[in-house]
């Protein structure tokens, strides 16, 4: 089933990507499709490295809880030891920083970010930036994802290791593992068989390339799928932190963890974290129950990840599912032509410019880069990569955008 589903997104040009699977501590799967360098270097599944996003934040995480261990920090301990010029440092705790409950407005989410993501960044100028921020927040009273508090994580372990955060991800976890091909990114090189990453607009575009100061602690790693899965076992063998520092890891508040989310799939659950940095997109769980352990990497999506995960897992527990065809639904101008104009929402601060080209329907929201979108039916389009489905309504001149369980409604001027 596996192989089936991978064979079809590659003969339709849907994505390029390596998986690994290991059960028991033993690879059971291990498939590469597509190309690290387009139409030139060739995927694989052992060799090819990509960046991960933001599932370094598992690994930050990991890196604190030694520190912790070892007696040199605290759940408890304020962030104003380390950083007392970030807004509500005296009532931030480490805790809060791992689950993402501080407050600490999320960089990434600025439009100021797209001008400045491929340039590097100090760590004082990054300071600045995040302390420039007003919290969104009091510390504790709620959660949402921040990047930022990730970045500080970062930091703080530099200033007690009193090293780089490459050097101390190579000693404290790399250094243990079999295999090592897990490290902090640079300039993306093809000649370390470095993967580079890819858009899907009118063909594979390669993709913005964010300089990895940027992202840090929160999404600076680089790694193959074999190597997290071989973290991941590691990891859940107690190999890493003690077992107590992973049950700290896999508890739950608003379904997140230390470092970690809890997967459903059905009546099981996985421990794990996803990853997305410029066009690369990531997915690391283990099922621990069955000892089953999956990673997904891939540097170009025309197809959710999401959806290839449901393939695999069900393939690994023996569930039904059916592979997509991914026939295309042609729609001529006419049709088209209902849906073009500039949407407002009361719901969303942003404006979605919605134009035709070249007989493609397209969607650009305030800032940020244009879109293909597919169409699913007549009145609906989607936009997988992003998990983005668009529903039209052209007699009310009006449009529904649904994403990650959410869902807004705009109007056409």
């Amino acid at each position: 089933m596996i192989d089936s589903l991978l064979t079809r997104i590659e003969s339709k040009d849907k994505g390029m990507l390596s998986l690994s699977i290991s059960k028991d501590g033993k690879a059971v799967y291990s498939r590469a499709i597509g190309y690290s360098v387009k139409e030139a270097v060739k995927l694989s599944n052992t060799q090819t490295k990509y960046r991960i996003g933001s599932i370094t934040k598992t690994f930050t995480a990991v890196l604190i809880l030694q520190l912790i261990e070892e007696n040199r920090l605290s759940l408890a301990t304020n962030l104003a030891r380390y950083f007392p010029s970030i807004p509500n440092a005296s009532s931030i705790t480490i805790e809060q920083l791992l689950r993402h409950r501080t407050g600490i407005h999320n960089i990434t989410d600025d439009e100021s970010y797209l001008g400045y993501m491929t340039k590097g960044k100090t760590q004082d100028e990054l300071i600045d930036i995040i302390k420039a921020q007003k919290p969104d927040f009091a510390p504790g009273s709620s959660f949402t994802y921040s990047n930022s508090g990730y970045i500080l994580l970062g930091f703080i372990l530099e200033k007690i290791r009193g090293e780089s955060y490459d050097k101390i991800l190579q000693k404290f976890i790399v250094n243990k593992l079999t295999n090592k091909d897990i490290y902090y990114g640079g300039k993306i090189n093809p000649a370390n068989n470095e993967a580079k990453s890819y858009d899907k607009n009118d063909g594979w575009m390669e993709s913005t390339e964010t300089d990895m100061s940027i992202p840090h602690g929160a999404g600076a790693i680089v790694a193959t799928p074999d190597a997290l899965v071989g973290f991941l076992e590691e990891l859940f063998k107690n190999k890493l932190v003690t077992s107590e520092s992973v049950e700290l890891m896999k508890e739950m508040k608003d379904n997140y963890g230390l470092g970690l989310f809890r997967m459903p799939f059905y009546d099981k659950f996985a421990f794990g974290h996803n990853g997305s940095i410029d066009g690369f997109g990531s997915s690391m769980a283990y099922f621990v129950e069955d000892k089953l352990a999956i990673a997904l990497c891939t540097n170009a999506q025309d197809y959710e990840m999401n959806e290839i995960l449901i393939v695999v897992l069900s393939a690994c527990f023996d569930r039904p599912v059916d592979i997509p065809d991914f026939k295309e639904i042609k729609l001529e101008p006419e049709v088209l032509n209902l849906y073009i104009g500039d949407y407002t929402s009361k719901e969303m601060p942003i404006a979605i410019k919605v134009f035709e080209e070249k007989g493609v329907l397209k969607a650009q929201a305030t800032g940020q880069g244009a879109f293909n979108l597919t169409p699913e039916t007549e009145h609906v389009f989607s936009f997988k990569t992003a998990g983005i489905v668009i529903s039209f309504d052209p007699l009310n001149k009006a449009m529904k955008l649904q994403q990650g369980g959410r869902s807004f409604n705009f109007l056409r001027k």
